[in-house]
């Protein structure tokens, strides 16, 4: 894998697969042995992972993803990137459908592997603040 193309490899992740709300399209992207490590807890598998990214589309309506900033490190390996979310919930908190309109905003810290698949993500984001909002703290 070239050295710049780390960064292309996560933004055409972003585009093929949030922005096009396409799970599968995932498969093209991540390792079989993909691991997502989400709100601290790791989603383990390409097929897992999948899956979860089906489950959290389908919990908001009128979703949109923007990618806000990416860059990586001087090898490659790593990709960092600032993203943002927004949508209406069904439920995506856990909690009940109330279709109120929300954002979300996040950072994510990518791994690549030498051959340009993707093998873990790391993602933080504002859920705290985004759940206060939905239950109107």
């Amino acid at each position: 894998m070239a050295v710049n193309k780390a960064v292309d490899i996560v933004e055409s992740f972003w585009r093929e697969v949030w922005q096009a709300k396409n799970p599968q399209a995932a498969a093209r992207f991540v390792a079989e042995d993909f691991v997502i490590t989400s709100g601290g807890m790791d989603i383990v598998g390409r097929d897992a992972f999948i899956q979860w990214i089906g489950v959290f589309l389908s919990k908001i309506e009128d979703f949109e993803f923007s990618s806000i900033e990416t860059f990586q490190n001087a090898e490659g390996t790593r990709v960092a990137s600032r993203w943002k979310l927004a949508g209406k919930n069904q439920g995506f908190i856990g909690g009940r459908t109330c279709n109120s309109p929300f954002e979300m905003l996040g950072t994510a810290v990518w791994e690549v592997r030498p051959d340009g698949l993707l093998a873990h993500n790391w993602v933080e984001r504002n859920a705290l603040e985004v759940h206060r909002d939905l239950i109107g703290l």
